[in-house]
């Protein structure tokens, strides 16, 4: 069925909610989400990464070495599926859609936002690939550190952010006896349709 945009049936209106309560009660980081992507003979991988821009426009938005595992699954089959799970509120929100990177402006604008470690960090890091010890990344940091003692830390060429678009959201609600509340958002051109699921 076709439904106009609000809090029940806007499903990024929904995550803005969810996402607020889960900053105030969740004691870690409620920006944390599970993504998992997929190999070139289809074996899935999952990992945790940071949400860093969201909403009907931007999707959900994550960054990361384009040379890693990740980024080459990503970059050799751009879809994926992430999932938050909120704990302290009993929730979970599962997002599957196809992958696209975001602009080189985007990229540069979080980018600059991050501490000069983190800054360097990109750079020391060969993200995925082996590491003869820890020596040899701390030995790459401070090659890097003293490469740009002075002046802006420019960001890595392979180094970006993808966004996930969604085509499906679903909303998961724990309820006692296992009769949780699932409902399901997807994506009907400019719209949604939404439905509930048996738990």
């Amino acid at each position: 069925m076709r439904v106009t945009m609000n809090a029940d049936t806007d499903p990024f209106a929904r995550f803005e909610q969810w996402f607020a309560e889960a900053r105030q009660s969740e004691p870690d980081v409620p920006e944390a989400m599970a993504l998992a992507t997929a190999d070139a003979d289809g074996s899935p991988n999952v990992r945790m990464v940071l949400l860093k821009a969201r909403g009907p426009q931007e999707g959900f938005v994550f960054y990361t070495n384009t040379e890693s595992a990740k980024g080459g699954e990503l970059l050799a089959n751009p879809r994926a599926a992430l999932c938050f799970h909120w704990k302290s509120l009993g929730r979970q929100v599962r997002v599957r859609g196809a992958v696209e990177r975001v602009s080189d402006a985007q990229a540069d604008a979080y980018y600059d936002s991050r501490d000069r470690g983190s800054r360097i960090g990109a750079w020391a890091s060969k993200q995925s690939r082996p590491l003869e010890g820890r020596f040899a990344l701390e030995k790459a940091v401070a090659a890097y550190a003293a490469r740009y003692a002075v002046g802006k830390v420019p960001r890595p060429e392979y180094w970006t952010g993808f966004r996930i678009v969604p085509q499906a959201i679903e909303f998961w609600q724990h309820r006692d006896h296992r009769l949780h509340e699932r409902q399901l958002f997807n994506r009907d051109g400019e719209g949604w349709t939404v439905q509930w699921l048996y738990p």
